[in-house]
């Protein structure tokens, strides 16, 4: 099947908590309407109290998988919001991409109906613009990383009257979580990995600044190479990626026969969520075992791109060899 653009948009119930249960199924089965915070209206506020919340009995310290007890009397008609260990990173602002573990569960019955702990790696998604649920917007925005946040939630901040059945939540249900701040980035967000010498001259050069402007990108006056071309700008030390992965990034896109800017996150200012099956081949096969944390340099000849099919209205021409700069934020 032909991809029609190279990062497509990635589906809101993707970035929110009503994906609970097995993570895998529900990223293939996800879709812009499975998101509970997916509406035009206005996302509802409330105050703020710092309790009650329910006590951590197992698990405490930050990245650890915590144990919640079942809570104790009735809830808060408030958002109630504990920081239970204070970081020192910077503060979380509205439109960051928050890196978080969570667990969370029903106040009343204390059943945990999701937690990225035992996925073995931390959720990636917006905070503060209406793509994860109001309680996690209204709380999480203005934290430090680093943090550890205890939240009680009531309905109306959460899935609100109609629950979410999939993960067995009640329109009644308060729901409890315990998040873990690990990271964030925004629209100057750059990879900080080591310069790796970029030496072959029959390859184009990748800029190295970190400072979250767009890298140059200076292909050179030579045949483009037959085949694919992945290589590090800038070695991160992170997670090495899988083709099953998600990865948020910044890239930047150039024909090889002329130079020119095509496409780039860097000029639009928003970051680039996706699953590595979403994108073109080239993409797929290019980031598959590189690091997180990394920049990396990637020449797609046309099979592995948009062939003769190029996108329409882009100035991507038929059998157009493509030259990107990546930056791997986060998986």
């Amino acid at each position: 099947m032909r991809r029609r653009s190279l990062l497509l948009a990635v589906p809101a119930g993707l970035l929110t908590l009503a994906g609970c249960g097995d993570d895998k199924a529900d990223k293939a089965k996800s879709k812009p309407s499975d998101s509970p915070t997916n509406s035009a209206s206005a996302p509802p506020t409330a105050k703020i109290v710092d309790g009650p919340v329910p006590e951590i009995t197992k698990g405490d310290k930050f990245g650890q998988k915590p144990t919640v007890a079942k809570g104790s009397g009735k809830p808060s008609s408030d958002l109630a919001v504990k920081t239970l260990i204070e970081g020192k990173g910077k503060e979380v602002a509205k439109g960051d991409y928050l890196q978080a573990n969570y667990l969370g569960q029903i106040w009343a019955t204390a059943k945990v109906f999701d937690n990225s702990y035992d996925r073995g790696n931390p959720t990636v998604f917006p905070i503060g613009v209406g793509k994860v649920i109001p309680g996690w917007d209204q709380a999480l925005v203005g934290k430090k990383l680093d943090s550890r946040v205890e939240l009680a939630i009531p309905p109306k901040m959460g899935y609100g009257e109609e629950g979410n059945k999939q993960a067995g939540i009640k329109g009644s249900d308060t729901l409890v979580f315990v998040v873990d701040l690990v990271d964030s980035f925004n629209a100057k967000s750059s990879a900080k990995g080591k310069e790796v010498a970029q030496s072959n001259k029959d390859l184009p050069k990748v800029g190295t600044n970190t400072d979250g402007k767009a890298p140059s990108i200076d292909v050179p006056k030579t045949d483009a190479p037959k085949k694919l071309v992945a290589s590090y700008v800038l070695e991160g030390d992170g997670d090495v990626v899988k083709e099953t992965d998600s990865l948020l990034c910044q890239y930047k896109g150039v024909l090889w026969a002329d130079g020119k800017e095509f496409d780039s996150s860097y000029k639009s200012g928003q970051l680039a969520q996706f699953q590595l099956a979403q994108v073109v081949k080239g993409w797929a096969q290019g980031l598959t075992g590189k690091k997180v944390g990394s920049r990396v340099l990637i020449v797609i000849p046309p099979e592995l791109g948009y062939g003769d099919q190029p996108p329409q209205g882009s100035p991507i021409k038929k059998d157009s060899t493509l030259v990107f700069c990546v930056d791997i934020l986060a998986k």
